[in-house]
């Protein structure tokens, strides 16, 4: 009797607790459905969860290029671009039952709880993807418990609002796979140089291995434990019925082999070209304001900019149907440009090649000179002058100015040597022990370089380096950097002779030549041929041998303004002064404008502005831009033939003949070097029927340069890069460029017509 009295209390206060748990558990779970308890996402957000993507810069031939992204370096991909393997292993390690539960799996959950974790957390993919995208990291264990039930009814949602395809889809676009590889696409770039679709087993397993804990099973750091994981998961897959024993086996014996590459935007291809894009892509509309006195001139550039080039502003110019910006570091663009990744390859490598070689030449003369980089035609109050502004201009100087620091503080810190590193060539960063403002001397021993390389007829560019090395030489100058551009001016000059009805057989006396500017002051280029003085000589001889007496001659025939008006047409921007001495090229041009207007030539006298991008799309794959080649009628056919002609005599037999005798190319090709005053910068152009290139090299300061003409001249500073180039581009017979292709110059034409 007093057995049966107690056990029929502790069956109501059994049934009583269990149905209470369950009214209270039930009643907790409306709470949070209806928002009453923690943060439930409403129902927009959950149709759109917030993700940020990372906007992909993608190559004409369909390569990445690199990305834009704030935070987080993710992709987006489609399921459809995910390995079945990679998905097997997903499933059978994290959520065996994923597609047999809605969101919430009871049955592993009570698992787990009896056997107190040992059977796995019971957490479903639906639920971890609810932890990822909403729940905040929890401080302590009542924080996390609290989370649980949040969880249980967004996973809930989630399954009645996607399919299972679009939840697994979602879990592998979102999880963090350390080292900046956020998403499954980014993941198998940076630990296996691949895409999602092409992963092996062992590649996915180990991938689906880091799901567990990233940090304790990363792959870099702890590659034992990465490989121990990583069979888990094969084991989980032959469990499952993925894959059999004997694939199990014989995955498990591989080695763990990584192809790891580290997300930085100052490594990959193309990294001065994807950083002129994201600043031209993001540019707003210039205020004068903005600009002090002395910039005026590129206030001048950018509002041409803003007013003409599409490109130029585009995420403040467009905007999204709902009418805000778009954001180039989190929407998940895709930027489509024209540049070829092989033959970006092969322009950097002919930049790195020349240029280490260059520079070598160029520190054996450094040896020699007290004033070490600068030239020694500069005074000490001229370098003091360089380098007070340069100094000027450091972070250190700015960080010093605004603690209070005075100018003699100031000027002892940056003489005090301490432990830094400084680039070279050979061995990379090296420590070493140099004052502040050694460094600067050191880093401006380093020449630099701008290189672009375009299709004349589309305009695309196939190529584009802004510099020697962006890590440590970030000053684009293929497009932001200006400099004299000597003899390369000197074809804008015989083609508004050859437009106004010369001919390149017309000959003229080669002789010293004195003219008059528009002051009435007299002025008398130098010249190198003295040794054909009194010479009659042809306006092909003229060109091909850059005589500046021809060119003052030619230049006594016209106008300054007629000279200013036709280098305009050609894509001229910046400053150019109306004088006598425009015909030598003292203007400062850039790099990509000299590439631009070498067009002409190469195009029948159709000008092709450079186009760098054919269109952009969202992350939806909507096209929001797109991108055509805009072409300006410059000269006649005949004015341009006759430049040809004359333009392919410079390389055949004249300044730039060693790209024949030495670099071994025969293609057809027209082109023009260019040395300006004391050798302070060295040009060269070129072009083929089908590829039209340019090339600067120089000091930072035009006062650093070499002081001998046979290594300063642009024959051999520029000359090489460009050929260099060639050689590689022209080998290469999938791109399509034939050594043999001929200018499309009609059989009636004859240069010398006009001498007969």
């Amino acid at each position: 009797m007093k057995a049966k009295n107690w056990y029929k209390p502790f069956l109501l206060w059994f049934w009583g607790l269990f149905f209470g748990g369950l009214l209270v558990a039930f009643l907790v779970i409306w709470l949070i459905s209806k928002g009453a308890l923690g943060y439930l996402p409403p129902l927009e957000e959950l149709q759109n969860p917030k993700n940020t993507f990372a906007s992909e810069i993608i190559s004409a031939d369909m390569q990445s290029l690199g990305r834009y992204y704030r935070y987080e370096n993710r992709i987006g991909v489609q399921y459809t671009d995910l390995s079945p393997d990679l998905i097997n292993a997903l499933v059978a390690t994290e959520d065996a039952r994923f597609y047999k539960h809605t969101g919430v799996d009871f049955k592993s959950m009570f698992r787990a709880i009896l056997k107190l974790g040992r059977a796995g957390g019971g957490s479903t993919l639906t639920q971890q993807l609810a932890k990822q995208l909403w729940s905040p990291r929890a401080n302590n264990i009542f924080e996390r418990a609290m989370q649980k039930p949040i969880e249980w009814v967004i996973a809930t949602k989630l399954e009645r609002l996607y399919s299972k395809d679009e939840i697994l889809l979602m879990y592998l676009n979102q999880f963090d796979f350390l080292y900046n590889a956020v998403g499954i696409q980014s993941a198998s770039q940076v630990y296996f140089s691949t895409t999602p679709a092409e992963l092996k087993i062992e590649e996915a397993a180990m991938l689906v291995g880091m799901c567990k804990n990233p940090s304790l099973y990363n792959p870099v750091r702890h590659p034992e434990r990465a490989t121990n994981r990583r069979n888990t998961v094969i084991g989980q897959m032959a469990k499952y019925g993925y894959i059999d024993e004997a694939t199990r086996d014989s995955v498990s014996a591989l080695p763990l082999v990584l192809h790891y590459s580290s997300v930085d935007h100052k490594q990959g291809l193309a990294p001065y070209l994807r950083e002129y894009l994201r600043v031209v892509l993001t540019a707003k509309e210039p205020k004068e304001s903005d600009y002090s006195e002395w910039n005026q001139q590129q206030y001048k550039l950018d509002l041409w900019q803003w007013e003409n080039n599409p490109l130029y502003g585009f995420f403040e110019k467009n905007r999204k149907p709902d009418g805000s910006k778009y954001d180039i570091y989190q929407d998940g663009l895709k930027i489509y440009t024209t540049i070829d990744s092989r033959m970006q390859r092969y322009a950097e490598e002919a930049v790195n090649e020349h240029m280490q070689a260059q520079q070598k030449s160029f520190f054996k003369e450094l040896k020699k000179k007290k004033n070490a980089p600068f030239s020694r035609t500069l005074t000490q109050t001229e370098i003091d002058g360089i380098m007070n502004r340069s100094m000027r201009q450091t972070d250190r100087y700015r960080a010093m100015k605004r603690a209070g620091a005075s100018q003699d503080s100031i000027t002892r810190a940056f003489m005090t040597p301490r432990e830094m590193q400084i680039f070279t060539y050979d061995k990379g960063m090296i420590d070493t022990l140099m004052s502040p403002y050694d460094s600067i001397k050191w880093q401006k021993s380093y020449l630099r370089c701008g290189f672009m390389s375009m299709d004349p007829h589309t305009g695309h560019v196939k190529a584009y380096v802004g510099g020697p090395n962006f890590a440590h030489f970030q000053y684009d100058m293929c497009t932001k950097g200006r400099r004299q551009v000597g003899s390369t001016v000197k074809p804008f000059l015989y083609t508004l002779a050859m437009d106004e009805g010369m001919w390149p057989c017309e000959t003229t006396v080669n002789q010293p030549i004195t003219l008059l500017d528009a002051n009435g002051n007299e002025w008398s280029p130098r010249d190198t041929h003295d040794k054909y003085r009194g010479d009659t000589v042809t306006l092909t001889w003229g060109l091909m041998n850059s005589s500046n007496w021809i060119s003052a001659y030619l230049m006594s025939l016209f106008t300054p303004e007629q000279l200013v008006k036709i280098m305009q047409s050609f894509g001229i921007q910046g400053q150019l002064d109306p004088v006598v001495s425009l015909c030598l090229g003292p203007c400062e041009v850039s790099v990509e404008e000299m590439v631009d207007a070498y067009t002409t030539f190469a195009n029948k006298g159709i000008r092709t502005e450079p186009l760098y991008v054919t269109r952009i799309e969202d992350n939806n794959g909507n096209i929001i831009g797109s991108f055509a080649p805009r072409t300006h009628e410059i000269i006649s056919e005949t004015t341009a033939y006759k430049m040809i002609h004359m333009l392919r005599a410079v390389l055949d037999h004249g300044t730039g003949v060693r790209v024949r005798f030495k670099y071994g190319i025969t293609a057809p090709m027209g082109g023009k070097t260019g040395t300006t005053n004391n050798n302070s910068d060295g040009w060269f152009m070129c072009f083929t029927p089908s590829l039209v290139s340019g090339t600067w090299v120089g000091g930072e300061d035009r006062g650093i340069h070499f002081d001998n003409m046979a290594e300063g001249q642009g024959a051999s500073m520029a000359l090489p890069i460009c050929a260099l180039y060639m050689q590689k581009v022209l080998a290469d017979q999938d791109l399509g460029y034939s050594p043999t292709e001929q200018f499309d110059v009609p059989i009636w034409f004859d240069p010398n017509e006009g001498c007969k």
